[in-house]
């Protein structure tokens, strides 16, 4: 059996805060496989983007990295110049506002050629043949005219589609997906989503999903992992986890989603605020929000421990498995 097409091993990103080192990732260990997708879910400042970020060697300046990042065996922490190019060919990343990450006064075909003609050395014509293409799979029509448009021009439903539709271009193996939805109206959400699994599972593509939505990752990602003051907390089958979670964060959160089923007179909301991971005490980051937790949760950091098809991270998961059930209040 072959290998994970994508491997974080104990993964580590230190960066300056304030003029000070901090560490926003701490030992982070995930796998992925050619054709998974999986989904990485938790709040604002838990280190979601920080992982993507770190996976496509896009970090700040001034970051140290340490632990390991392989793609199909490479050691891509390692590489420069050529080899970095090449695979960020075959990584490419939808981010979560496209208008921040498009160039207002460039149109949209010279956007979404310039890799293909700088690094892949692709003559133009080619490239904008391929650009059209790639525009029709994401169900834009009439591509030659929405290359000579401008970002202003287009909804951002449309350019959305644009950033999507430009990540494919280089045939990438691997796409990181960071919140590309957040922006966006509800139905137009739904779109977008429908677009990206159904690439996904034409072109046999690896989906690193990152999202706020529990339930949307279990929709579409065959396994979830979530995040916690840059740390992961658990990791199972998307479904599993969803249904009968393991870490009582993972039971929190789903627990504060409002239920469609049932009419709440207060949503469920978790104590307190999230902690970024230089903010966290020692032990569990998230004992002091835990309504489970021990003197022994506060005196060690726990472990991420293999249980019921799965990982996590919580010296009381054995004890809680299975006490650990989705209420709505």
């Amino acid at each position: 059996m072959s290998g994970p097409l994508l491997e974080l091993d104990d993964l580590a990103v230190v960066l300056p805060v304030e003029g000070r080192p901090q560490t926003v990732l701490h030992g982070v260990s995930l796998a992925i496989g050619a054709g998974e997708a999986v989904g990485l879910v938790g709040e604002s400042g838990s280190g979601k983007s920080m992982t993507a970020r770190a996976v496509a060697r896009l970090l700040p300046r001034g970051a140290t990295v340490s632990g390991g990042i392989r793609f199909d065996g490479r050691d891509v922490l390692g590489l420069r110049g050529a080899g970095l190019r090449d695979y960020r060919a075959e990584v490419s990343v939808v981010f979560q506002d496209p208008r921040t990450h498009v160039n207002p006064v460039r149109r949209i075909g010279d956007f979404m050629t310039e890799a293909l003609c700088t690094n892949g050395h692709v003559r133009p014509a080619e490239a904008r043949r391929r650009a059209i293409a790639r525009l029709e799979e994401v169900g834009i029509d009439d591509g030659e005219r929405r290359l000579r448009q401008y970002p202003h021009q287009l909804s951002g439903g449309l350019l959305q589609r644009v950033m999507i539709a430009t990540a494919l271009l280089t045939e990438p193996r691997l796409l990181l997906a960071d919140e590309p939805t957040t922006a966006l109206d509800v139905t137009t959400q739904a779109e977008v989503m429908a677009i990206l699994d159904e690439l996904r599972r034409e072109r046999g593509l690896s989906l690193l999903f990152i999202t706020h939505d529990l339930e949307l990752a279990s929709a579409v990602c065959d396994r979830t992992a979530v995040m916690y003051a840059g740390q992961l907390m658990e990791t199972r089958p998307s479904a599993r986890l969803h249904d009968a979670p393991l870490h009582p964060y993972t039971a929190a959160l789903t627990a504060a989603r409002p239920s469609v089923e049932q009419a709440t007179a207060r949503l469920t909301a978790i104590p307190g605020r999230p902690l970024s991971a230089f903010e966290a005490p020692p032990g569990c980051p998230f004992a002091p929000r835990c309504p489970h937790a021990e003197e022994r949760c506060r005196a060690a950091r726990p472990p991420l421990r293999e249980l019921d098809d799965g990982a996590v991270r919580c010296v009381r998961a054995q004890e809680l498995h299975g006490r650990l059930l989705v209420t709505h209040a």
